[in-house]
């Protein structure tokens, strides 16, 4: 199961109305099946466009309907040094993960802001990545649109506070997805390496998220070390509970510090696999 879909049967058990916008048809069928199946009560719309054409984006949403969260989940990945990487699959994972995701809230803020109901505040949420919170081996292009996606985030969030839009970033680790087992099998072995075994599952995903999203946090880690990560990297970024605020006041140098260490690790490993790629 993909995180997308595992999002829509979080909020599909929770009685929210759901509206898949992907670019196959077929898998569109297959998830709004799948949901059906297990929430009888649940309506649920599909809509087949390319995230890159804004246009068909734009027909798509307006057909959807009121927005109360847009959850912007879809990405592409290549994982490979960039120096062996073509510059028209950058392109690409640009263009869907960072255009492709403009295009998607561009197209539903008027909805979202001309909404009749003014009461509880709208969400826009963003899937990243801890790729958009740690560059990572082979993972240049892939990291950069996950950084720019916490950019993106951070400055609408000052855009549409005052519509009472909240503003939510996702930084999943490695998930256990049909989408990442495609990609492991390409990526360079000390990428493997250093992603590790351990993966959490798309469902653990899909629950953290629509609570994130309940609950009006800014930034939603998905993990322990994601967490501690985003506390190390909190910057600027909005705080939304005086708890978390305080907790990153506290342990911010901590976070750091451990942060370093691990880089240090890192660094370590990537050091020991190059003689040995060499040969």
């Amino acid at each position: 199961m993909g995180i997308g879909l595992a999002i829509a049967k979080q909020a599909a058990s929770e009685g929210a109305r759901i509206s898949l916008l992907a670019r196959s048809l077929d898998n569109l069928k297959e998830a709004k099946q799948s949901i059906e199946k297990a929430y009888e009560e649940v309506n649920v719309s599909i809509f087949a466009a390319d995230v890159r054409d804004y246009d068909a984006v734009q027909r798509a949403i307006k057909e959807a309907g009121p927005i109360d969260v847009l959850v912007v989940n879809h990405a592409v990945s290549a994982i490979q040094e960039l120096e062996n990487q073509e510059l028209d699959t950058v392109k690409f994972i640009i263009d869907v993960n960072l255009m492709g995701s403009f295009n998607v809230i561009k197209a539903a803020l008027p909805l979202m802001k001309d909404r009749k109901d003014k009461g509880p505040a709208c969400s826009i949420a963003l899937m990243s990545s801890f790729a958009g919170l740690v560059g990572t081996y082979g993972s240049a292009a892939y990291s950069a649109t996950k950084f720019g996606l916490r950019g993106l985030a951070e400055a609408l969030q000052q855009e549409l506070i005052s519509d009472n839009i909240h503003i939510s970033i996702i930084f999943p680790p490695t998930v256990d997805t049909p989408g990442f087992e495609q990609a492991r099998k390409n990526m360079p072995e000390i990428t493997k390496m250093m992603a590790g075994s351990d993966m959490m599952k798309a469902e653990e995903i899909g629950r953290i998220t629509i609570n994130g999203i309940k609950s009006g946090s800014f930034s939603i880690p998905c993990s322990f070390a994601g967490q501690m990560v985003a506390i190390a990297t909190a910057g600027l970024s909005p705080q939304r509970s005086f708890f978390m605020a305080s907790i990153e006041v506290v342990f911010a140098g901590f976070c750091r510090f451990l942060a370093l260490l691990a880089q240090f690790n890192m660094y370590g490993i990537i050091e020991k696999w190059h003689p040995q790629k060499k040969q």
